[in-house]
């Protein structure tokens, strides 16, 4: 291979990579007119246009993505021999992109940018809206380069998965509700005004399947696609919300809001990270990943320890199974 072509492969690995010629540029520190001649020889040289604009990122054609895939690996293997890849958190300037819901923003944004500041001054971090149903799609155009989040679909096989907790579920509600009390009754839960947060739009979820499995129904009197939004929703309604204890712990510990246990049994998915396989070697990748394993493990600690208290009263079960909870999480 002559060494034109080889120049051409890394710069081609790098857009893959990136999903943008912009981000390549900044990846191979060189200019993006650079990036964009280069691209403009690779579709001389392999006749193919090789890259489609889609949005602000580009989408490569059914001929680049299988090039990549033959090349990739290579690649790879060659740049850990030659230059192996290092990564100082205290001098690196990287941006790193990370999909989220607000439930997990509030676990942990206040406590990675202190870490931040302390240890990566220079590290830029940005937070990109997550829904269930664009998940993978965002880590394979490299929109993103880490998502955290539940009820992915993770059937790919280059989506690599690490479970972070599995979040315990209330049924919150206002203190003075008729339903604020220990033991909730099925059929009065099933008749109760619902408020659903869905991330996908749909408007049923587990509760509704479990409670068809037992031939009962309930009425999603509302739903919203935002966890901040629960508390204000229920300290000044009637509506009740089977939720993680973590999207309302401040509201519980502030009084706003109670909960109790739900009458039905729910194993809801997981809260994952999902990374592509392509940065399974990313040193970079692999330090954001220790920081946010690390403070949302102990966030999802702390939110149970402090709500504690203020629904030991109300519900003795919960108090005991979210004891249960805290030991097993215990390092």
């Amino acid at each position: 291979m002559r060494p034109h072509e080889l120049n051409l492969l890394i710069i081609f690995d790098a857009i893959m990579t990136e999903g943008s010629i912009s981000r390549a540029a900044e990846r191979l520190a060189m200019t993006q007119p650079a990036v964009s001649n280069a691209v403009s020889r690779m579709r001389s040289a392999w006749k193919d246009d090789l890259f489609v604009k889609s949005g602000r990122n580009i989408k490569p054609t059914i001929k680049a993505s299988n090039m990549w895939e033959q090349i990739k690996k290579p690649i790879d293997d060659l740049s850990s021999v030659i230059k192996p890849s290092l990564f100082d958190p205290l001098i690196s300037t990287r941006t790193f992109r990370i999909a989220a819901s607000d439930i997990v923003v509030t676990m942990m944004i206040l406590e990675l940018r202190k870490y931040i500041e302390e240890h990566a001054p220079n590290i830029s971090l940005h937070m990109i809206p997550y829904t269930i149903v664009n998940a993978t799609e965002v880590l394979d155009d490299a929109s993103v380069d880490l998502v955290i989040g539940g009820g992915t679909n993770l059937q790919q096989v280059n989506i690599r998965n690490e479970l972070l907790f599995n979040p315990h579920y209330i049924c919150a509600m206002r203190p003075g509700h008729p339903l604020a009390k220990s033991k909730l009754k099925l059929e009065e839960f099933a008749k109760a005004q619902h408020l659903l947060v869905s991330l996908s739009g749909n408007v049923t979820g587990i509760t509704d399947e479990v409670l068809a499995q037992q031939g009962l129904s309930r009425k999603v009197a509302m739903s919203v696609n935002q966890f901040s939004m629960v508390t204000p929703l229920l300290a000044n309604s009637d509506l009740i919300c089977v939720v993680p204890l973590g999207a309302v712990a401040s509201g519980i510990i502030s009084g706003e809001i109670t909960g109790t246990l739900p009458p039905i049994d729910l194993s809801p998915p997981g809260a994952s990270m999902l990374w592509h396989s392509r940065q399974d070697k990313d040193e970079g990748l692999i330090w954001l990943r220790d920081q946010v394993r690390r403070i949302i493990k102990e966030a999802e600690v702390r939110n149970i320890n402090e709500s504690m208290p203020k629904l030991c009263g109300s519900s003795k079960e919960l108090c005991a199974k979210l004891n249960t909870v805290v030991i097993s999480q215990a390092p």
